[in-house]
């Protein structure tokens, strides 16, 4: 049997030469170091943006939303045209952008969000079970909000509200909404101009079923 013949000590000498060469030979570690880090600048760039990008939209929306509450003080206001004022702006910065809103009109600011008053004789914080209340807002029932919807009438206090559902152009996990939209919201209140007497609010006595 012939056996392999074994490197000399001359090969020997040469391969660990280039073995400890190799140890120190930095060619080629910067495209390395650069695809470890690129991936964490590339979505830190995209979260920079992203905020900024929001921030500029939302900046847009409560813009617009204050011009647009200003105006609905008056009383010959068209309430849609100003609602797409508000669409078309939004849009601008972000295409394709859906806004909806909503109005609650109030006697006085500190009728904002409050109940109608009634009697709760089991202090479960709802009216029923018999309970009597007054229809201040003459709807016909009970309401945990007393605000009328729409733009109420002269002097009549209004919160205005508005949101803006969009793609961001940069989604980031936990700023977005499972559907990757965001919504943004603003709000304003303004109280009407006194361009008649104001309607007080009703007082008739009624029941809750």
């Amino acid at each position: 049997m012939i056996r392999p013949a074994l490197p000399g000590a001359a090969t020997i000498a040469r391969l660990r030469r280039r073995a400890a060469g190799l140890g120190e030979d930095r060619s080629g570690a910067t495209i390395v170091e650069f695809a470890m880090t690129a991936p964490v600048l590339l979505v830190l760039l995209m979260g920079i943006f992203d905020i900024g990008h929001m921030a500029y939209v939302n900046a847009v929306l409560h813009g617009a939303v204050e011009e647009a509450a200003r105006n609905g003080t008056l009383e010959a206001v068209s309430t849609t045209a100003q609602d797409d004022k508000i669409q078309a702006m939004v849009a601008r910065v972000a295409p394709g952008a859906t806004v909806s809103s909503t109005r609650s009109s109030y006697y006085d600011f500190t009728d904002i969000a409050r109940p109608e008053v009634w009697n709760d004789l089991n202090n479960n914080g709802v009216c029923d079970n018999g309970e009597s209340y007054t229809d201040e807002n003459k709807n016909g029932q009970w309401d945990a909000d007393i605000g009328k919807s729409g733009n109420g009438g002269a002097n009549d206090v209004v919160v205005y509200t508005v949101k803006a559902t969009y793609k961001p152009l940069f989604p980031i996990p936990g700023l977005t909404n499972p559907d990757q939209t965001r919504t943004l919201t603003a709000v304003s209140v303004r109280k009407n101009q006194p361009y008649a007497l104001q309607t007080s609010y009703g007082s008739a006595a009624k029941t809750c079923p």
